[in-house]
C-alpha cells in the first residue's frame, strides 16, 4: 500500500510540475514578445502568445458573476480544494506505522513479521526496566530496515543514561535479534513523570 501511495504521488507531482512548467514558459513566451519564428511552431491563435494578451478575458472572468450560484460554487470548490490539500500534506509528513516486517527465514524467501506484535513486545520489555513507569514504542521505516521510535516516561528516581544504556542493550537488542535484522536504530525521547512533592517532618 506504502510503495502505490509513494508511486501515485510521485505521478502527481510530476503531471503537476510538467504542466505548470509548461503553462509558465507559454507564458513567458508570449510576455518576452519575440518574433513569431521564435513561437516553436505554435498555432497563429494560440492563446497568450503577444505581450499585450490577458491570461482571461473581461468576458470569461465576468461569464457568470450575475448568476446567484456562481460565487457559493466558487467558495465551495475552494474549500475542497484547500481541504485536499492540506490532507496530502499532513498525509505527506505523517510518519506512517510499520504494519510488518521482512524477517530472514534463512530459506531465501523470508517471512513477514507483524509490526504491532514487536511493538507489543518492545513497549512491554521497555516498561519492565527499572525507573521506566511507561512507554510508547511505534515502528516506522520500511519493512526490510524499520525504524524504532519510543517515548519513555522515567521515574523521578531514574538516571536517564542507565534507562538508555538498559534500553539499548536489553529491548532493542531483543527485538533486533528476535526479528533477524542487521541493525535496528532507534529514536527515544524521555520525559518525566510528574509527580506530587514529598511533605518532609
Amino acid at each position: 500500500m506504502r510503495r502505490v501511495r509513494g508511486t501515485v504521488n510521485r505521478v502527481l507531482l510530476g503531471l503537476t510540475g510538467v504542466l505548470l512548467f509548461g503553462v509558465g514558459g507559454l507564458v513567458l513566451l508570449g510576455g518576452l514578445g519575440l518574433p513569431a519564428k521564435w513561437h516553436l511552431g505554435l498555432p497563429a491563435g494560440w492563446p497568450w502568445s503577444r505581450p499585450d494578451e490577458v491570461l482571461l478575458s473581461t468576458r470569461q472572468r465576468t461569464r457568470w458573476t450575475d448568476q446567484g450560484w456562481w460565487w457559493p460554487v466558487v467558495i465551495a470548490a475552494l474549500a475542497v480544494f484547500v481541504l485536499l490539500m492540506l490532507w496530502w500534506l499532513l498525509t505527506q509528513l505523517r510518519r506512517h506505522r510499520l504494519n510488518e516486517i521482512l524477517v530472514d527465514s534463512g530459506d531465501g524467501e523470508g517471512a513477514l513479521l507483524r509490526g504491532r506484535a514487536l511493538e507489543d513486545a518492545l513497549t512491554a520489555e521497555s516498561e519492565a526496566l527499572e525507573g521506566v513507569d511507561g512507554a510508547g514504542v511505534l515502528l516506522t521505516g520500511r519493512r526490510s530496515e524499520p525504524h524504532v521510535r519510543a517515548v519513555l516516561a522515567l521515574a523521578p528516581h531514574a538516571d536517564p543514561g542507565t534507562v538508555l544504556r538498559r534500553l539499548s542493550d536489553e529491548s532493542v537488542a531483543h527485538a533486533r535479534r528476535s526479528a533477524g535484522l542487521d541493525r535496528l536504530p532507534a529514536d527515544v525521547r524521555l520525559r518525566a513523570v510528574k509527580h506530587r512533592p514529598e511533605r518532609v517532618s
